[in-house]
């Protein structure tokens, strides 16, 4: 199948539906930096174009992708963020279904973080898509389930032109594995260390952890050990020599980015970048339901 990833960044998503087998044809964002990785790293066109302009649906469609997928930006409703619709990003999610329903193609993929079901913004897709034709699958997925040494819960959106509601809900939970991922079982000792420290977004919280067990979520911003940090009562050990704070590169092997993966830029900027990523392997994990949906079914498109 022929993908267009939209609001790529520096290409989770887009690596993972690579690696479950479909073919990019291209990609788009608007964000330099991340642009700059992800042209880095893949070797077909990523376009710098904003896609609240009407007129990106002419350069998408030019690709006549068979799925269009994508991760509008989600700070409105994140819980990090200020969960305030009215900022303008939400927007964005507007912009990705109205490409989506001019665009037409057989299937659709949305990430978002879960609260944006909560949201005035996600009704109104869902009423657009609807109204298109779309059936839908609605899904929050947790990454430790899906491959991803991480707990990360993200909401996904699928959409199948004329097919019927719920259509990958069994295909999505019968791949879930039955145990989390932790980060030893991903990395092994690669790290050299048995604990790492997470600046907490509230020193309520602790801030040290085991690589026994799943990493908590990657954020877009990450501080070394401050000097005067007090332990948490619920740090696993002492702040000392035996823990310390990851680099990029091991944020994104979290992420499950390979260790191929070109990551130059900013510290600031990567750390927003990685934080931002969809995880290339809960990606994949979509990217296989959809393709097992399709073998199943007999639904030929390209490939299939």
């Amino acid at each position: 199948m022929k993908v267009v990833d939209l609001f790529s960044g520096c290409g989770g998503m887009s690596l993972g539906f690579q690696n479950a087998g479909y073919t990019i044809e291209a990609a788009f964002d608007n964000w330099k930096p991340a642009v700059d990785v992800y042209r880095e790293n893949f070797d077909h066109p990523i376009l710098t174009k904003d896609l609240s302009d009407s007129n990106v649906v002419k350069d998408i469609q030019q690709y006549k992708p068979d799925i269009i997928i994508g991760g509008p930006p989600c700070q409105d409703f994140s819980s990090a963020g200020h969960r305030n619709e009215s900022l303008g990003r939400a927007d964005l999610t507007i912009s990705f279904a109205e490409i989506i329903v001019q665009v037409k193609p057989t299937f659709f993929v949305m990430e978002n973080v879960d609260r944006i079901m909560k949201s005035s913004i996600y009704q109104q897709v869902r009423e657009l898509f609807s109204a298109n034709g779309y059936g839908l699958t609605a899904k929050v997925l947790d990454a430790s389930y899906c491959g991803v040494p991480q707990k990360r819960k993200r909401f996904f959106l699928i959409g199948f032109l004329l097919g019927e509601d719920d259509f990958l809900e069994t295909y999505l939970e019968k791949n879930l594995s039955k145990n989390r991922m932790t980060m030893h079982d991903y990395m092994g000792d690669s790290l050299g260390v048995e604990y790492y420290f997470r600046i907490p977004r509230s020193y309520k919280r602790r801030a040290v952890f085991s690589i026994y067990e799943p990493s908590v979520t990657i954020r877009g911003v990450e501080r070394p050990i401050p000097k005067e940090y007090k332990k948490h009562p619920g740090d696993l050990v002492d702040i000392g020599d035996k823990v310390r704070a990851l680099t990029v590169k091991e944020r994104s092997y979290i992420q499950t980015f390979p260790e191929e993966f070109k990551l130059e830029g900013t510290k600031t900027n990567l750390n927003q970048m990685i934080g931002n990523a969809v995880p290339v392997n809960l990606a994949k994990f979509v990217g296989k339901a959809i393709i097992e949906f399709c073998e199943e079914n007999k639904i030929r498109i390209d490939i299939l």
